[in-house]
Parts: structure tokens; C-alpha cells; sequence
């Protein structure tokens, strides 16, 4: 065993969006020290990484995605780092060694943790978890109204931290569906502009119609009771349908709910960019109905029980303990918040959603919900908008427009019913995906370098 060798190859470095409370450069230290109070103590989103000898930490939170491979060199394991598995992939290749790779070997940081990994080999040990979140559970107000004030208040103090990190004059699109999540993101970046002394019309409003989307129509009746009819745009696609394979190619990930809401995003996110090449800044309400377990179990084997004793099921899935943990994916918006981040990037985005915050989960959390839901699933479809309804009007003063609820995907319209996909054959499809890219590298006569051979000057 070679000591004192590089054993990390970070291909993405640290990354911040809305990070409040630390430079980056003290996240980074943090990490390296494992000081979890420092990390705990900030807002926004961070993923940084850092090694100490063999030891390799990494931690993240739930917007920025951070993943690695454990390869082998002649030195021994090392890790290679980046926020997308084709990247490690890609490098891997580059060094001739793309015959180690699987995909499903390649690793997710779960959100809120700090990861420390031994670089010792044979075998190399289990990853420490260290969880850095830890909010209190149902101790916040009893009334739907103060609750609403604190979980909007935290929303809009993150979606301002993160406004003032964009240059001023920069326009900003907003994903609208005229919901409860997108219409009180809207009216917060609003709100957070205008506070910063800046044209609140700088944030401008977006509705995918795919011919008679029920969205596109609530959006045109949210901003028209508002007075903000200048300040919006339906983006009318009739006929266009989404491109499903595209859109696991993206994510590179295959539940369907998540690869059909990418795939509409798609064809969203890119007609905002024909429209408006310049616009670089995406805002969007996603973690809106996980915060507020906005999600019919019906879609689900899920019940009432396994949501209320398991606060953050939603944003960090069963955790790292449980059996139906994913290495390869984490869990929750912890795996899924890859549909809003991948789409974006791809499209030159730098997107943010100020309920993925820990300050909004955290008020949420902090919800009575075993109280306010008495055993009633029924409750599960009114209480979101009862909760940001209120909050809004606090903050702002403005009653806010409520509409039911549907998913994104749906309520863009079109034939949704026709491309609507399965588990099953989005695996497949992710499967082939990879498939044909490992071919090349995994074919027998393929040019490839053993990991115990010393690299020449």
C-alpha cells in the first residue's frame, strides 16, 4: 500500500446556492473538521467535499446533487466525485479504466449527512453517516395561521438570500402552474425583490400548455385577479409530447413520476430558453408537497400512520438504516429533487426552490400534524393550501388565488394519459441507456489499463 498518494478526484468542486451563515470555503473546512454544528448552523444549499490522507468526507444538501465511485488505481481505491453518474463515467474512460464502471455502483450522498469514507482497500469499510439536521418535531404552533407565518417567512428569507447572490437586473423565470407551491413562489420572489430595492417585475412567470392544460388556465386566473397578467406567459406547446427517454437520460434516473415531471420540464425550460436566451435563474415551489405531505397515498403503500412517524419520509425517504434505502439514489426529494436539478443545468439554468431549504423544512416539520390530521387522510388534500394561504397573506398581504392540486405533468395538459410510463419500463429504458454507452469499455479486446499498472511518465 502506497501512502501519502492523491486519493480523490473531485470533477465538480464545492458548490453553493442561497448559502447563508459560512463562506464556502468554511463549509469546506467544516466538512473537513466534521464540525456538524457549523454545517448545521448554515441555510441555502452546499455540497462540498474533503480528504484528510486516506479519509475522504462528503456532505450535501437536498439542491445540489453530489455522488462518487470508489475506482482502483495501483496505489489502491480512491474516490472520484461529481453530481452526475455519466461524468464519473466519462472520466473513468479517459483514464482507460471505464471497464470497473457500473452505474449502479456509483453512490448518492444522502441530503443532511456528512460522509466519511476510509481509503484502505481490501475490502474498503462501510461510509461513516453523520447526520448535520436535525429539526424538532411537532413543536411548533397549534394554529394553522402562525405555522403558515413561520414556513412562509423561512421560504421567503431563503429565496432573498438567494436573490441577492443574482446580479441586479437579471430577469428570473418562475415555473408557474398557478398551484399553491409555484403562485406563493411567485409572490415571494416578488415580495424578496422588491425588499432589495430591485423591479419586483424582474421575476417573470412561465405555464407549460400542451393543448387545454388545466394549469395554463388556473395561471391565467391567478395573475388576472392579481394584476400581474404583464408579468406572465403561457408557453403554448400544443401537440408536443414529452421526450420520456431524453428525460431518463437526463436524470439519469428511472421512478416514473420523476422522469415524466423531468420530461415536461424539458419541453418547458427549453422554450423558455428559445424565448429568452440571456434569462440564467429558474425559481420553482418543488418540496412544496413534500413539506406539507401533500401526496395522495392512493399513489402509493403508503398510509397515514407511516407518513406522520416518519417526519422527513419525504424529504430523506426511509433513511440510511432502512432496508429500502438506495446507495445508488438516496431517498425522497433527497433522490427525486434530480428532476428540477438536472433539467436546468442542462439547459443553462441555475435553478433554485426555497422550500428544498432546511429553515422551510424545518418549520414544517415543526407542524402538529397528527393533530391537525386526527387520523383523516382526507386532510392531506386541503391542508397545504390552508397552511401557505395564511402564510402569504402575512407576509405579504396579498390573499393568494387556490386552486386543486394536481401534478405538474398532468396539469400541463396534452395526452397526458397516453405517454404516462411505469416503473418497469423506465428501468429498462435506463438499462439499455447503459448498456450501449458500456459496451465499448466492457467488451473483451476493449483498450484498458489493469488498476495495479504504474502509470508512465
Amino acid at each position: 500500500m502506497l501512502q501519502g498518494v492523491e486519493r480523490l478526484d473531485d470533477l465538480i468542486g464545492p458548490r453553493e446556492s442561497g448559502l447563508t451563515g459560512a463562506t464556502l470555503g468554511e463549509v469546506e473546512a467544516a466538512v473537513d473538521a466534521v464540525d456538524l454544528a457549523r454545517l448545521a448552523a448554515t441555510g441555502g444549499h452546499f455540497a462540498a467535499v474533503a480528504r484528510e490522507g486516506c479519509t475522504v468526507r462528503l456532505a450535501r444538501t437536498i439542491g445540489l446533487p453530489l455522488r462518487y465511485f470508489v475506482a482502483k488505481r495501483h496505489h489502491g481505491p480512491y474516490l472520484v466525485v461529481s453530481d452526475r453518474i455519466d461524468s464519473i463515467y466519462d472520466y473513468l474512460c479517459e483514464l482507460k479504466i471505464g471497464w470497473q464502471f457500473d452505474p449502479l455502483y456509483t453512490r448518492m450522498i444522502p441530503a443532511h449527512h456528512l460522509v466519511e469514507i476510509d481509503q484502505v482497500g481490501c475490502p474498503d469499510p462501510n461510509p461513516r453517516y453523520h447526520r448535520f439536521f436535525d429539526p424538532e418535531i411537532a413543536r411548533g404552533p397549534r394554529e394553522v395561521e402562525a405555522a403558515g407565518a413561520d414556513y412562509v417567512r423561512a421560504a421567503y428569507d431563503a429565496a432573498r438570500a438567494w436573490i441577492a447572490g443574482v446580479p441586479d437586473g437579471e430577469r428570473i423565470a418562475v415555473l408557474f402552474s398557478g398551484g399553491v407551491d409555484s403562485g406563493s413562489t411567485f409572490l415571494i420572489a416578488r415580495k424578496a425583490l422588491a425588499d432589495l430595492g430591485r423591479d419586483p417585475n424582474l421575476a417573470r412567470a412561465y405555464s407549460l400548455d400542451l393543448g387545454g392544460g388545466a394549469d395554463a388556465a388556473q395561471a391565467e386566473r391567478f395573475v388576472r385577479e392579481l394584476g400581474l397578467e404583464d408579468q406572465w406567459e403561457r408557453v403554448a406547446l400544443d401537440g408536443a409530447t414529452p421526450d420520456l427517454e431524453d428525460a431518463i437520460a437526463t436524470i439519469e434516473d428511472y421512478h416514473p413520476l420523476d422522469v415524466e415531471c423531468a420530461a415536461t420540464s424539458l419541453l418547458l425550460l427549453a422554450a423558455i430558453r428559445d424565448r429568452d436566451p440571456s434569462v440564467r435563474f429558474l425559481l420553482d415551489g418543488d418540496g412544496g408537497d413534500e413539506n406539507l405531505k401533500s401526496y395522495p397515498l392512493e399513489d402509493s403503500d403508503l398510509t397515514i400512520s407511516s407518513v406522520l412517524r416518519n417526519p422527513l419520509l419525504y424529504q430523506e425517504g426511509w433513511g440510511i438504516d432502512a432496508v429500502k434505502h438506495s446507495l445508488t439514489y438516496s431517498g425522497g426529494l433527497s433522490r427525486s429533487y434530480v428532476r428540477t436539478h438536472a433539467p436546468a443545468r442542462k439547459l443553462g439554468f441555475s435553478a433554485f426552490s426555497p422550500y428544498t431549504t432546511r429553515a422551510a423544512i424545518a418549520r414544517a416539520a415543526a407542524m402538529p400534524f397528527e393533530d391537525w390530521f386526527g387520523g383523516d387522510a382526507g386532510r392531506l388534500d386541503t391542508l397545504k393550501a390552508e397552511v401557505v394561504y395564511a402564510g402569504v397573506e402575512t407576509l405579504t398581504g396579498i390573499k393568494m388565488p387556490v386552486f386543486p392540486k394536481r401534478r405538474f405533468q398532468e396539469g400541463a395538459g396534452g395526452a397526458y394519459r397516453g405517454w404516462k410510463v411505469n416503473k418497469a419500463w423506465c428501468r429498462r429504458v435506463f438499462l439499455r441507456q447503459w448498456e450501449e454507452r458500456l459496451k465499448a469499455v466492457w467488451a473483451p479486446f476493449a483498450e484498458r489499463v489493469s488498476g495495479n499498472a504504474t502509470p508512465t511518465p
